[in-house]
C-alpha cells in the first residue's frame, strides 16, 4: 500500500499490476488474521500479517504477467476447487462462493 492510498485504491492498483486487469472494487468477502502467521526476515524484521479480501469485477485490461506473476489466466467457477492453492486462500473462495462475507476472520 502506497502513503496516501486507500485500501480498495491499493487493490485495484495490485490488480492492474499483477495481472494487466483493471477492476472495480464492488464489495468486500472479508478481513483475515492469524496471529500464528509470523514472518521473521533475514533483516531482522518480524511481521504479523493480515489481509483483506475485495470482490471486484474486471472493468478492462489484458491479462498478463508481471515481475510480481508468472502465470495469469481466467478460470470457470467449476475450475477453481482442483487448483492447487493454500489453505488460507482456499477459504477466501469458500466465502466467498458461499456468501459468508462477515467483517472479520
Amino acid at each position: 500500500m502506497h502513503i496516501g492510498e486507500s485500501l480498495p485504491d491499493c487493490a485495484v492498483r495490485e490488480t492492474r499490476e499483477e495481472t494487466g486487469i483493471d477492476v472495480e472494487v464492488i464489495g468486500i468477502v472479508g478481513t483475515y488474521s492469524n496471529p500464528r502467521h509470523v514472518f521473521a526476515y533475514d533483516d531482522g524484521e518480524v511481521r504479523q500479517e493480515f489481509s483483506v479480501c475485495f470482490l471486484a469485477r474486471p472493468v478492462a485490461g489484458r491479462l498478463a504477467v508481471s515481475e510480481e506473476s508468472t502465470d495469469v489466466r481466467w478460470f470457470e467457477p467449476g475450475e477453481v476447487d482442483a487448483l492447487p492453492m493454500v489453505a488460507s486462500v482456499r477459504k477466501r473462495v469458500h466465502d466467498w462462493r458461499n456468501g459468508d462475507m462477515p467483517a472479520t476472520r
